[in-house]
């Protein structure tokens, strides 16, 4: 199965995002391009934080959390499946450096997704706390969403969101054994929803919840999560403002009836 192994965001400061999440998230630093890109890793994942910049020709350049990628087998193989999905479908070269893929598409609601048949610059499959575990989207279609993820990518459908198909609910989820990737319905009105059009947020599993609450309780106020939510306990925000949900128990449904948390 392809495995979600990278994160991009944009940034006017990537050292400062970098050094939040190295200082209060133990991410270590995997290096560093000449235009002030940074990139982290929990020891599976690759998070490059990029420096905003002309040069970058993204489609979308607003700050934040902004496309994730997959290492896949067969890049080619993919390629044909995505152009079965949609015929008309943009199919652009990337750097294949430490901070990007080797090539991107782009899904049905034109976020950037980026493929390589190596492991974006990360040695083994390091299980170590904290680590990322979620990410979630916003989109208009949600449905539409996970098809791609799921038909083209080969990410499968959990349990999870069987149930909220059964309550009439336009959430979806699936997995890759090690990541659980959530879609939720852009116009929700669901207590607790934040709006934002594509990468939304993210979440790591933690060992000892109480310690992060004491060390972040002056830096990055966590707020609880509602209630009725089956997913992490908390949400803060990054110097970048981007959503970041931190769980210990609950953890998150990375394939179907396993769940990734810290018992």
């Amino acid at each position: 199965m392809a495995q979600i192994r990278y994160m991009a965001a944009l940034s006017e400061d990537p050292d400062r995002v970098a050094r939040f999440y190295g200082e209060y998230f133990g991410l270590t630093e995997l290096g560093r391009s000449n235009e002030g890109d940074v990139s982290l890793t929990d020891g599976h994942y690759n998070f490059s934080v990029l420096k905003t910049r002309p040069e970058l020709k993204e489609p979308r350049n607003e700050i934040g959390l902004h496309h994730i990628g997959l290492q896949v087998e067969s890049i080619s193989e993919v390629r044909d499946r995505y152009l079965k999905f949609n015929p008309r479908g943009t199919i652009a070269p990337e750097p294949d450096d430490l901070h990007h893929g080797e090539i991107r598409i782009y899904d049905p609601e034109m976020n950037p997704v980026t493929l390589s048949e190596g492991p974006f610059g990360v040695d083994g499959e390091e299980r170590r706390y904290p680590r990322i575990a979620h990410i979630a989207f916003d989109a208009m279609l949600p449905e539409n969403l996970m098809s791609f993820y799921c038909d083209v990518l080969g990410l499968r459908e959990v349990e999870s969101s069987f149930r909220y198909r059964a309550q009439g609910q336009l959430n979806r989820f699936c997995g890759d054994g090690r990541t659980n990737l959530a879609i939720h319905p852009f116009y929700s009105q669901t207590v607790g929803h934040e709006g934002r059009f594509g990468v939304q947020h993210f979440g790591v599993l933690v060992d000892d919840m109480k310690q992060k609450l004491a060390v972040l309780e002056n830096v990055a106020p966590l707020v609880k999560r509602p209630d009725d939510r089956p997913f992490a306990e908390f949400r803060l925000r990054d110097p970048d403002h981007n959503g970041l949900d931190v769980s210990q128990t609950s953890g998150w449904e990375v394939d179907f009836r396993k769940w990734d948390k810290v018992a």
